[in-house]
Formats: structure tokens, sequence, C-alpha cells
């Protein structure tokens, strides 16, 4: 039996029924957002952190008057399931998701194999689903209900890489590793493809099994090539950070980069000083001349509740649940297919400020966010920004 962890949260209990309190009750009504979330193991944080923004953007909306849609205001409520980040928890969940609680709108989902099992249903069965997974396969015209709400191996790796070259110009060889599945194996293929654009040849690239604990072993391996650059692309923080050690104890050193790398927390909690000088592709700094207000402190919360500062990978969530709004407004339907036929068009406020969806060139509809790429490293024991890379194709957005 499936424990879930958010049964029917109405926008976070009280912030609804404030909200409710101001307008006739027969106004109300709600749409639940499922989510297939890791809730435990490696990646829990990813899922609790996502867990938690669903339900902040939830709120906010709440509070800020509800979705309007002829003449009826609907608010959310995210219910959300353990998928473990691996295929057969995905196929449960999703099961439970669409045919035991009749969800028509995935909130968003986590991980490219757990979520290649519930596109099989969402896709056949018209239900709308939000994803942050890193997957290609998992976009095109052949998915028109599938929308991916952060930036992926095809948005991250060529200018991450790019960059890493640009100012580390004497790296010729690197090592690649990677969680053995479905996130693992299509983040390798896009890596060799950047690294080979940036003139570095991959000498190894190697798998592990999620939930492995002694590393040891890979990473006598990994050193024993001697390469430049040591590349864990879609490796979780926390295996990330005993990679490094492991690394660093042998005596290697080089050049680090956690392609999916989302913060320091996780990476020096495990790592300790060999989290230092990581480069990393989905991560957000809190700090700075360019972080608002309200970023800040939705930050400052999440971290209070989850106890490490929020990624890129959680605030999908956060983004997926304002698109969802804007689209069900501006097709003034909240059926699945009318939204997502309406998601393309949308320009709305993600956490990064205007945002919509694109990606056509790449992969043949837009179903992709487009928001900023930020690279970060880990300098002095603290997540630094080195550079942010906007996205060309929302600039041209008017």
């Amino acid at each position: 039996m499936f424990k879930k962890k958010s049964i029917y949260k109405l926008c976070a209990s009280a912030a609804l029924l404030a909200c409710a309190g101001a307008m006739p009750a027969t106004a109300q009504e709600i749409i639940k957002l499922g989510l297939s979330i890791p809730l435990s193991g490696a990646a829990a944080n990813w899922g609790k952190g996502s867990e938690w923004l669903c339900n902040e953007a939830a709120k906010e909306i709440a509070q800020e008057g509800g979705i309007k849609v002829k003449g009826k205001v609907y608010n959310y409520s995210c219910v959300a399931y353990d998928n473990k980040y691996n295929a057969a928890e995905g196929t449960r969940v999703a099961q439970a998701l669409l045919n035991r609680d009749g969800i028509k709108f995935i909130g968003g989902s986590l991980g490219t194999a757990p979520v290649k099992a519930l596109q099989s249903l969402s896709e056949r069965e018209g239900v709308l689903h939000m994803t942050t997974a890193w997957g290609s396969s998992i976009k095109g015209p052949k998915f028109p209900l599938t929308f991916t709400i952060m930036n992926t191996p095809n948005e991250i790796t060529f200018p991450l890489i790019g960059y890493i070259k640009e100012v580390n110009p004497a790296i010729k060889t690197v090592a690649l590793l990677n969680p053995n599945d479905a996130s693992g194996q299509e983040t390798e293929v896009v890596a060799r493809k950047a690294w080979a654009a940036a003139g570095v040849s991959v000498v190894s690239s190697d798998w592990y099994d999620r939930g492995t604990t002694e590393f040891q072993p890979i990473a006598s391996k990994i050193a024993a090539t001697k390469a430049d650059v040591v590349d864990l692309g879609g490796t979780p923080p926390s295996d990330s950070g005993l990679v490094f050690k492991e690394l660093q104890a042998i005596g290697w050193k080089g050049v680090k980069v956690v392609e999916v790398g989302t913060g320091a927390d996780g990476l020096i909690a495990t790592g300790g000083s060999a989290a230092e000088g990581v480069y990393m592709g989905a991560a957000v700094v809190f700090d700075g001349a360019q972080v608002t207000d309200k970023q800040r402190k939705l930050n400052e919360a999440g971290k209070a509740a989850i106890g490490e500062s929020l990624n890129s990978v959680q605030l999908g969530f956060y983004d997926s649940v304002k698109a969802l709004k804007a689209a069900m407004e501006l097709a003034q339907s909240v059926e699945p297919k009318a939204v997502a036929a309406a998601l393309p068009n949308v320009k709305f406020n993600s956490f990064y400020g205007p945002s919509g969806f694109g990606g056509k060139d790449t992969y043949g509809s837009a179903q992709q966010i487009l928001v900023p790429v930020i690279v970060t490293q880990i300098k002095s024991g603290k997540l630094t920004e080195v550079r942010r890379i906007e996205s060309a194709e929302m600039k041209t957005r008017k």
C-alpha cells in the first residue's frame, strides 16, 4: 500500500480556507495535481522540496484569488507519492494517481525511469503531465501532453561544458560516471557530445546502481584513467560528494563536474572538503544583486522546511503550478488537452522571471520551459554563480 505524503492538501489548508471565506463556497472547486517523486533514498530531498514548492505555489495562487475559468474559481491541491526513483515504483505510483485518485493533471514528476512509466499511462488517458525528467526521449510530437519544467541536458550541458573548457583551457581528457538507469544513460549521451564539441576526449564512462553506498572501487577505477576531469553527470548530490571524497583520498586532483548538480549542501554534507571547486549546471544561488526579495524569502522558508537550499529540480514544481494557472486562464478551460494546447502560447512569471515554453527546433514541439542556465561552482565552501546564460528563445518573446 502507498502512504500519501500529501493527501488532498487544500493549498496549505489554512491559506485556502481563508481565501475561500472571502467568496461563496459554491464558486470554489479543487483541481488535484499529482506528484510522482522520490521521497526516500538518495534523491529524497529533491522530492521533499518539490512537494513543498508545489504546495507553496498553490497557496500563493489561493491567496491571490485562485484560477478563474468561465465564472468559476479553482484552486490546487498537491497529491504526492514516493516513486523511489525507479521504474517499478513509478508504475505503481502512476496507477495510484491516475486510476485510484482520478488525477487529470500531473503537477510534476521526477526521474526519467519512473516518469516514462507514468507517461505511458498519462498520454493514453489524456492526462497533462509536467515533468523535470531529463530524457529527450520523453518529448516530441508523439507526447503532446508532456511538458518539461526545468532545463535538461540539451539546455545545460553544452553551455556548462563550454564554460568549463573556457576557464580550464588545459583540460584534454574526461572520465564520466552516471547512475545506471534511464536518467543517467540519456545524460551520458549528451555529455559525450558536449565534451567532444569542447575538444575534450572521453577516456572512460562508468555506471553505478542507485542505492550504492561504497564508492571506493569506482573511484579507484576512475582515478586510474588519470583523466583531467571527472564528470558525474546525473549523479545526485549526496552520491557525488561520496565519489569526490574517495577520489580525494586516492590523491586524484582535477576538475570536478556534476551536470545535474543542484546545490552545495548535499555535496558538502557527504564530501566535505572534496566538494570544493565542483562545477554544477542545475543549482541556484540565493544571494547577490540578481536575487529578488521574493526569491530569497522563498528559499529561506524552503530551507527551514527541508533542511537545505532550494534547487532547480524542485523549483520546476513551483513553475509548473504557475504555468498551469496561466494556461487554464488563457484556454478558459480545465480540460487537459485544451490546457496543453494553450501552454506553448503562455507567458507567465516563473521563479526566474518571465517564462514560457519552446524548444520546437530541438524536440519537434514546444514542450520545454524557457529559463536561464545558471553555471555555479563551490568556492570556499559556498555556492557561487559564475555565469548566467539566458534563453535565446525567450528573449524573442514579447
